[in-house]
């Protein structure tokens, strides 16, 4: 069961999901719950508190299924694609939205900061710096840049 302190809960910003995400990641977070209870745990907490939009309303400034994302940790910058489970690849720096770091990426807009538990249980923060919609999605003003 996943435990959240008070100070963590202040590095928890605010979430946004697309409807059709919210539906398909609550499912297998119910699904994985006997297999990776602590993943599936982690990733139902955020499910509950994230603010939940239309597809056609979702910001594309938002880490979302498939998002190209450019983050930073206190020790290095990385660039990933947040993916299904059975779409991860590290050395395609496909990151499962199962791990640790996929569930913390998880509805995040640019610039927002958030501290998550990494699989040896230290906090550890991490600020999103840009993303890019899915591929073949953008909106009227093209992709954000990542």
């Amino acid at each position: 069961m996943t435990t959240i302190t008070l100070s963590e809960l202040r590095l928890s910003p605010p979430l946004t999901l697309a409807r059709s995400d919210h539906q398909q990641l609550a499912r297998l977070a119910l699904a994985g719950s006997g297999h990776s209870a602590d993943a599936a745990d982690d990733l139902l907490y955020e499910l509950d508190r994230a603010q939940i939009v239309d597809d056609p309303k979702m910001p594309t400034d938002v880490v979302r299924m498939g998002s190209r994302v450019r983050f930073h940790t206190g020790r290095d910058e990385r660039h990933v694609t947040l993916v299904w489970p059975a779409e991860a690849d590290i050395a395609e720096r496909r990151v499962s939205v199962l791990t640790p770091v996929g569930t913390a990426l998880l509805g995040l807009r640019s610039g927002q900061s958030i501290t998550f538990r990494t699989r040896d249980g230290r906090p550890q923060m991490l600020t999103v710096l840009g993303v890019l919609p899915p591929e073949g999605e953008h909106d009227d003003d093209g992709p954000r840049a990542a």
